[in-house]
């Protein structure tokens, strides 16, 4: 078991896909980068699963489709037993139906198998930080199904303006004007480059304002966040 006290900075990472050469791929890209430590390999979900309870990770990169458990399962089993660890689904579905069932289980992180080595980088800096990271343009999707949900309600005018002049502001007050800008682009589905770009601001300041908005809104995941941004008003539910 890899002893965390020696180095706070460094990101166990376990990596959990039944394909070697992917995964021998994966631990040679995340070895090169300095604030990463890859602590294990799984083949399957159950493995997973063992390997996760045994190392603590930090992160698991966790692919959906593996013999004997799959990956929606096995991060399931890992996020009710270790709330620390973290999991970053890493896959080759792109349908919402896969992205959201992994929301539910508990991911933090969605990112196909096509994007770019830069991108899982900044996811799995991004979730060791207490953040989320959603491929681009996922977030709508989480929009959608959030307001198709039979429990939201569109509130009404009285309760529109009770929210966003009483309430919010009050809430609104934790944050200071880069993180309401921050929080109303993640919730857009900006990945933290696209934030980064737009905002002149360095990846690292991204991940940092990302993390202090989720701490201060007392939010838990992605899933709350683009809640609170579409209740509030904060960004537009047309999509």
């Amino acid at each position: 078991m890899p002893d965390k006290s020696a180095s706070s900075t460094i990101i166990h990472v376990l990596l959990a896909d039944d394909h070697d050469i992917l995964r021998q791929g994966l631990k040679m890209l995340l070895s090169m980068q300095p604030e990463m430590q890859v602590v294990g390999e799984a083949r399957t979900g159950r493995e997973a699963v063992a390997l996760a309870r045994e190392f603590m990770p930090d992160v698991v990169v966790m692919d959906i489709t593996m013999p004997d458990m799959d990956g929606l399962e096995a991060c399931k089993i890992i996020r009710s037993h270790q709330p620390t660890t973290q999991v970053l689904m890493l896959t080759m579905h792109e349908s919402e139906e896969y992205f959201l069932q992994a929301l539910r289980m508990g991911a933090v992180g969605y990112l196909v198998k096509k994007a770019a080595p830069s991108d899982l980088q900044m996811a799995i800096n991004s979730i060791a930080q207490g953040g989320a990271f959603l491929y681009p343009g996922l977030a709508k999707a989480l929009i959608r199904s959030y307001l198709d949900s039979p429990t939201f309600e569109t509130p009404t005018p009285h309760d529109h303006e009770t929210v966003n002049t009483s309430s919010l502001a009050q809430t609104l007050q934790l944050l200071t004007p880069r993180e309401i800008e921050i929080l109303r682009l993640v919730a857009e589905g900006r990945t933290n480059q696209e934030i980064a770009d737009q905002l002149t601001l360095s990846i690292k300041t991204v991940q940092t304002h990302r993390a202090n908005v989720m701490e201060k809104l007392e939010l838990r995941d992605i899933t709350h966040l683009v809640r609170f941004a579409v209740l509030h008003g904060l960004i537009p539910p047309e999509l």
